[in-house]
C-alpha cells in the first residue's frame, strides 16, 4: 500500500501553493473571532438560550487553512463543527447566531438543528445530522460539475468518525471511479464522540483508506494554517485540472465536547487535554505572527477584548429579533399552497383568532 505524503510546513510544496504571507494576520482574527464564537455558544446554551451546538475549539486553524485555498466557486459540504469555514467564507456572525435562535431572520426559518446553517450565497451547503451523508453528496455535485464543464471543486469537511460510515466508503469509491474534483477533508480530532480513532481502524492513517480507491492521501498538520492551506490548495489544483480527488486527513483536537449533550470527561483525562492545548492552533499562530514583528501582545490584547464585544452585541441583537410566526410552516414546500394546506392554515388562523392560539 502506497504510503500517505505528510506536510508539516509549507516548504515542500511548489510556490503556487504556499500561504499568502499577507493574509496571516487576517487568518489570525477569523481563528480568534471562531474561538470566541464557541465559547459564548457554549455558555449560552448551558444558559438555555440557545439548543444545541457542536463546537470546533482545536480546530481552527485547520478550518480556516482550507477555506483560503478554495475558490469562491466552489462548493462546501459542511459536517456540522464548521463554523470558522462559513466565518471564511464570509457568512456574517449575525446570520450564524439567527439560524442558532430560529428567529424571524434565520434564512431556514427554524427548519434546522442549531448548529446546522447553510448559505446559498457562499456555497455553503445546509449540514446534515447523519455522520458522512455530505461526503456523497459532494461526490454528486463535483459529477455534475464535471458533465457541465465547471472548472471548480468540492469540498467535504468531516471527522474521524465519518470514515466508518457507509457514505465513506461509497463516496470515495464513485469519486475514483469518476475521477471527480472533490477535496475529501477529515479533521481528525482524535475522537468521534467517546469513541478514540485507535479504536475505529487498524489503517496506520487515515489519509492511507485513498489508495484502496485509487486516488491520493496526504497528512497533514491540521494546527498549521499554512501547511493546510498548501496541502488544500495543491487538491484543488488537481481536481480542477482533472487529476481527481485527494483525501486529506488533518491531524487536530477536539478541546471541548462532541456537542453540548456530551460530557467529554467521561472518556479522556486531563492530562490529554492539557498534552494536547500544547499545541493550541492559536498561540503557535500568535507566537509565529510576534516573531516575524507583524503583532504583538497589545495587539493581541486588544483584539480579544474588541471580538469579545462583537460577539456579545450581535448575539443580543439577534435576540431581539422577533420570533418566527409559526405560519411559515405552510410555506415554501408547494410553489403555492394546496387545498388541504390551504384549509389547515386557514383552521389555524381561526383559533388564533378566536384567542385559542397566540399569533
Amino acid at each position: 500500500m502506497a504510503e500517505p505524503e505528510t506536510l508539516a510546513s509549507p516548504h515542500s510544496v511548489p510556490e503556487s501553493t504556499q500561504f499568502p504571507e499577507g493574509a496571516l494576520v487576517d487568518s489570525y482574527r477569523l481563528m480568534v473571532l471562531a474561538r470566541i464564537t464557541d465559547e459564548r455558544c457554549l455558555s449560552l446554551q448551558r444558559q438555555g438560550r440557545i439548543g444545541f451546538y457542536a463546537p470546533l475549539m482545536g480546530q481552527e486553524a485547520a478550518q480556516v487553512g482550507a477555506s483560503r485555498a478554495l475558490a469562491p466557486e466552489d462548493w462546501v459540504f459542511p459536517a456540522y463543527r464548521e463554523l470558522a469555514v462559513a466565518l471564511a467564507r464570509g457568512v456574517s456572525l449575525r446570520a450564524i447566531f439567527d439560524q442558532l435562535l430560529g428567529n424571524a431572520d434565520d434564512r431556514i426559518k427554524g427548519r434546522q438543528m442549531p448548529n446546522h446553517f447553510g448559505f446559498r450565497d457562499v456555497n455553503f451547503v445546509v449540514a446534515s445530522s447523519p455522520i458522512g451523508t455530505q461526503i456523497t453528496q459532494a461526490v454528486g455535485a463535483a459529477m455534475a460539475a464535471q458533465r457541465r464543464g465547471d472548472p471548480i471543486a468540492t469540498i467535504a469537511f468531516f471527522g474521524d468518525g465519518a470514515t466508518s460510515s457507509n457514505d465513506f466508503h461509497a463516496g470515495l469509491n464513485f469519486a475514483g471511479v469518476f475521477r471527480t474534483p472533490t477535496i475529501f477533508f477529515c479533521q481528525n480530532n482524535q475522537w468521534a464522540i467517546s469513541l478514540p480513532r485507535e479504536r475505529q481502524t487498524r489503517s496506520a492513517t487515515l489519509a492511507e483508506k485513498a489508495s484502496a480507491y485509487g486516488f491520493s492521501g496526504v497528512v497533514v498538520d491540521g494546527n498549521d494554517v499554512r501547511a493546510v492551506y498548501s496541502a488544500v490548495r495543491e487538491a484543488r489544483a488537481r481536481a480542477v485540472s482533472g487529476g481527481g480527488p485527494t483525501l486529506i486527513e488533518a491531524e487536530v483536537y477536539r478541546f471541548g465536547p462532541h456537542s453540548t449533550s456530551d460530557d467529554p470527561k467521561r472518556y479522556r483525562t486531563e492530562e490529554q487535554l492539557a498534552a494536547a492545548k500544547q499545541r493550541d492552533p492559536l498561540g503557535r499562530l500568535k507566537n509565529e505572527l510576534i516573531s516575524l514583528g507583524t503583532w504583538s501582545e497589545e495587539s493581541d490584547k486588544a483584539l480579544w477584548e474588541k471580538s469579545r464585544s462583537i460577539v456579545a452585541e450581535t448575539f443580543e441583537a439577534a435576540e431581539k429579533a422577533r420570533p418566527l410566526d409559526p405560519r411559515s410552516v405552510f410555506e415554501d414546500v408547494f410553489e403555492s399552497l394546496t387545498p388541504r394546506l390551504a384549509e389547515e392554515r386557514g383552521e389555524y388562523d381561526a383559533l388564533v383568532r378566536d384567542g385559542v392560539l397566540k399569533p
